[in-house]
């Protein structure tokens, strides 16, 4: 049996607790995942107002939801990005909502692109924010709601 050289076993040391200070390390990165419809800039420039249903339905993809809004339609996507850090739950960072509004003819009457500014909705389209008691005020608030905040499952 050979003895242990001293320096040889304090190098051994000094490489086994850097390689267990360097595993927590790399842990710590962040994964951003990107959930629903993800658009690309002219996908929405594509929608005009005077296009069918079906139209929409064949550039867009089918939406996430509808709701009848007034006296016509509309057509929800959502979109929505989310880190996850280690071991932690995800916390959403963005929501976007795209909005297609349809006259009671069925054709399209314009296209809204939500999502938040300054902790409100705002229309990245038009540069506004929705009116208070708009006809689909109701449906963007639950779109929006718990933005940003840690969803728990199992409650």
């Amino acid at each position: 049996m050979t003895p242990l050289n001293p320096s040889r076993s304090r190098r051994h040391l000094v490489l086994t607790l850097l390689l267990a200070a360097a595993v927590p390390l790399a842990a710590c990165d962040s994964t951003i995942m990107k959930h629903g419809t993800q658009f690309h800039e002219g996908d929405l420039q594509q929608i005009q107002p005077g296009m069918t249903q079906e139209q929409v339905r064949m550039n867009l993809g089918t939406p996430a939801t509808t709701a009848v809004v007034g006296s016509g339609q509309a057509f929800y996507y959502i979109s929505s990005t989310q880190t996850q850090t280690a071991f932690f739950l995800p916390t959403e960072q963005d929501r976007q909502v795209v909005a297609v509004y349809f006259a009671p003819s069925g054709t399209v009457d314009h296209v809204a692109n939500y999502g938040m500014k300054d902790g409100k909705v705002f229309d990245y389209v038009s540069r506004t924010t929705p009116a208070p008691g708009g006809h689909d005020e109701g449906i963007l608030k639950q779109l929006f709601r718990n933005l940003g905040t840690r969803q728990i499952f199992g409650e």
